[in-house]
């Protein structure tokens, strides 16, 4: 992962090595204990066919397959139990990420920051399936790149479902129809797991069974 990532800079055996002291390799424990979570840049989201200009500070840009839930109630405490009320349906997302920037903003616990926010860093679409229409345990999820399959994963796999990220996010705070929860990347949905990149000019095309297809191409 760090390999492909230096890969993009001017000395890629010195960026290996910084990146190698500054990253952690293990997930941290807390991942498996909260749905732990960062407010995305509302103003950075697109959609479907749109073409994402290329962030001229990065030089590897990355992709991420994510399943997405739309708030459709405004609910403040909410029980786990009762989350699945406030979901009107689902979407997909391409969290698209800077990654060279990121690996370096990451040291601080801050962040992502330009890592993330960056015009049209959130691509959604092609459409919003209601929950009345869409089973998560049967949405199988595919990339491809131009045309080409890269990896497929699923829906059942989430760690952490959405009825606990609800519950989680409106402990004293109140959450408000249209709000959009990502569930994270699924495995293998990213070229940073995949060891291979999209390049500038790529479409990268991502699949949910029971939603349809969100393409979108990076210049």
């Amino acid at each position: 992962m760090l390999r492909k990532i230096a890969e993009g800079s001017a000395d890629p055996v010195q960026a290996l090595a910084d990146l190698a002291k500054k990253l952690p390799v293990k997930v941290p424990k807390i991942f498996y204990e909260r749905p732990l979570y960062y407010k995305g840049n509302r103003f950075s989201v697109v959609g479907p066919d749109v073409e994402v200009k290329w962030p001229e500070y990065s030089r590897t840009v990355d992709f991420e397959l994510e399943l997405a839930c739309v708030i459709g109630r405004q609910g403040k405490d909410i029980s786990a139990e009762n989350a699945g009320q406030y979901i009107f349906g689902y979407t997909i997302c391409n969290d698209l990420s800077a990654r060279d920037e990121q690996a370096i903003e990451m040291q601080a616990p801050l962040g992502p920051a330009k890592g993330k926010d960056f015009d049209g860093g959130l691509c959604m679409g092609p459409c919003i399936v209601t929950t009345n229409e869409f089973r998560r345990e049967d949405a199988q999820m595919i990339v491809r790149v131009n045309g080409q399959e890269w990896s497929r994963g699923h829906a059942r796999n989430m760690y952490h479902s959405f009825e606990r990220m609800i519950a989680y996010v409106s402990r004293s705070e109140t959450i408000y129809p249209g709000e959009v929860f990502l569930s994270g990347c699924v495995g293998g949905g990213s070229g940073v797991e995949l060891q291979r990149f999209a390049q500038r000019g790529d479409v990268i095309e991502f699949e949910i069974t029971g939603i349809g297809r969100l393409s979108n191409r990076i210049v």
